[in-house]
């Protein structure tokens, strides 16, 4: 099997795995949103999730890029935190 065909296959494990929550890239429109109402205009207040965390490698996020994670809650049902890629 050739490296970039490991990469995919490695990249569907981690996105797919049960015990990890739903990650996504917010566009530039919706991360200025999120920054203004969360950090109140200053990104870098926001919580930082590195750019070699498996995740943020699989997504294939690059520093600066606000990510959403979206997890399950017993309580409340749904979660929605954001982290900033540093």
């Amino acid at each position: 099997m050739a490296n970039n065909e490991m990469d995919e296959v490695l990249k569907k494990i981690i996105l797919s795995h049960k015990l990890v929550p739903k990650h996504e890239i917010l566009s530039e429109e919706e991360a200025k949103k999120v920054i203004e109402k969360y950090a109140g205009g200053d990104k870098y207040k926001l919580p930082y999730i590195r750019k070699n965390d498996p995740i943020v490698r699989a997504l294939g996020a690059k520093v600066g890029d606000v990510i959403k994670i979206t997890r399950k809650s017993p309580t409340a049902g749904e979660s929605v935190y954001y982290r900033l890629v540093i």
